[in-house]
């Protein structure tokens, strides 16, 4: 009978750290044992999707496999296991006594509170600890906090050019952007006509029943809809690197034409929806950006596809989570505007008279998933001229979609979306009347409102909104420049009709859940 080598090492993977290429990985050693656990403080933490746990679950027991695969020791604490005891630090405790470990290591928590949990409990410990890096971000935490010091605003634009030029993105051997320009946003902002059709859906589908059946009986709480016998989220990176290759091939070339459109008979439209494999870690942003240059300098997507993609991932993506680290804590409890109405009630149902709230709120609770034109300006606009609680927002949105994890989600939600944070984010609120939703979607086509019309009960509930918001804060934003058109327009009102404006908001407020 062979002896098995004592334990010198704990290896922790949290589930959003399953990269089967971290330099962890190269080599087996009998002396490590990796651990991965599915624990109640996560599932609970706030009220998340149905699928979002199964997807999260079903991913780490797949890395587990692939770990043991490869000639890894692995000890996997299920969410039912008797010995549980449903708190990371405390099963590590728990596990490094059963062990007799020396050591315990772990890689960088992207969420400020597990960062905070695992260095409060590793100070009261009687052996070794120590962090490593996830080898993910391009990025380091602090460099975004340096590079805008003594700034009041952090524009992303900068940070963008920089990124470009450190990786050589799009940049021609001048040194220079392709195409003699940083940025196409403006060609990316076409309605969707019907065609080029929505790609077929490339995800694969993965029966997760039994696993729902364990969360159900270990009273796990969840919203939206479970579909556990067809989720649709990749569970390792080989299914990620299939998806990759779906969008390369059949979606990017339209992507950037359609970016921002909404429909009702296309959910994803030429979406990637690759966010959820790159935030657990099954993808590198860089090999994924590279993808998207390939394509272009192939012949096969426009610039103007490849360079929005690009800017959402080495861009934006690194440009928030740089935000995070920089204010965290006490980010999230920013509240410029003073906002604190609850959420109404068909944000867990979807069912409302607004069309546009009815088809991006049910999406997301069927699917786990809304591309970030539904997220910002219907359900954040919606939320922002409302004047939601931005908490309650933050915790919905972190709570519903399935690549939702803070470091990324809570600027997109508070900075970006709710202007919680006064302006560090966004150099605007970014709110609308119905006009964008009908310019953008056909989402106002047999909707209970009338998209055009400001006053009385069939008039839609963005337009009275959106005046009203400028209104009631214009000491606040009247001097911002980009604002300017806003509020020429809002003076130049009579004052009747501002005042009529401002009692049909307030009649929309007061009978929110009844939209």
């Amino acid at each position: 009978m062979s002896v098995r080598q004592p334990v010198r090492v704990l290896r922790l993977i949290l589930g959003d750290q399953l990269n089967p290429e971290h330099s962890w990985f190269r080599e087996a050693d009998p002396g490590v044992v990796y651990v991965l656990m599915e624990v109640r403080s996560e599932t609970d933490y706030v009220l998340h999707h149905a699928q979002k746990i199964l997807a999260i679950f079903a991913a780490m027991r797949d890395f587990a496999r692939h770990l043991r695969e490869a000639g890894h020791r692995v000890r996997y604490v299920t969410l039912d296991d008797p010995s549980n005891r449903q708190s990371i630090p405390d099963n590590l405790t728990a596990l490094a006594r059963h062990y007799t470990a020396a050591r315990v290591e772990w890689q960088s928590p992207d969420e400020w509170r597990l960062d905070e949990a695992l260095h409060a409990w590793a100070g009261g410990q009687p052996f070794e600890t120590a962090e490593a890096d996830s080898e993910h971000f391009l990025t380091s935490r602090s460099e975004m906090a340096e590079l805008f010091e003594g700034r009041k605003q952090w524009l992303m634009e900068h940070f963008y050019r920089r990124m470009r030029r450190r990786h050589g993105l799009l940049m021609t051997a001048r040194g220079e952007p392709e195409g003699g320009k940083w940025n196409f946003d403006h060609d990316n902002r076409k309605p969707w006509p019907g065609t080029p059709p929505e790609p077929a859906d490339a995800r694969p589908m993965h029966d997760h029943r039994a696993l729902w059946d364990m969360l159900q009986r270990c009273g796990v709480k969840s919203m939206g809809e479970a579909q556990a016998e067809c989720v649709r989220w990749p569970v390792n990176r080989i299914e990620a690197l299939a998806c990759l290759d779906a969008f390369i091939e059949n979606a990017l070339p339209h992507f950037g034409d359609f970016e921002d459109a909404m429909s009702s008979t296309g959910q994803r439209l030429f979406h990637s929806l690759l966010s959820f494999a790159l935030n657990v870690k099954m993808l590198h942003p860089l090999e994924v950006v590279r993808r998207a240059e390939d394509a272009w300098r192939g012949g096969h997507a426009p610039l103007s596809a490849a360079e929005g993609f690009i800017r959402q991932i080495v861009g934006w993506r690194e440009y928030v989570r740089g935000i995070y680290w920089a204010h965290m804590p006490g980010y999230d409890d920013r509240n410029a505007l003073g906002h604190h109405a609850p959420l109404p009630r068909w944000f867990w149902t979807g069912d409302t008279g607004m069309r546009c709230l009815q088809m991006a709120i049910g999406q997301s609770l069927r699917t786990a998933h809304a591309h970030h034109i539904q997220r910002l300006m219907v359900i954040g606009n919606f939320a922002l001229l409302a004047g939601l609680d931005p908490r309650a927002v933050h915790h919905w949105y972190l709570g519903v979609y399935v690549d939702a994890f803070e470091w990324v989600e809570l600027p997109n939600t508070l900075g970006m979306s709710q202007w919680a944070d006064g302006g560090i984010i966004a150099t605007k609120p970014y709110v609308s009347s119905g006009a964008y939703i009908k310019r953008m979607s056909d989402y106002c086509k047999g909707c209970r409102y009338e998209h055009k019309q400001r006053m009385g009960e069939t008039a839609c509930p963005y337009n009275a909104l959106y005046w009203d918001f400028f209104d009631r804060n214009e000491d606040l934003l009247s001097s911002n420049m980009r604002l300017g058109m806003a509020y020429r327009q809002l003076r130049k009102m009579p004052q009747a009709e501002r005042e009529a404006l401002r009692a049909q908001a307030g009649e929309v407020r007061a009978r929110l859940d009844e939209l």
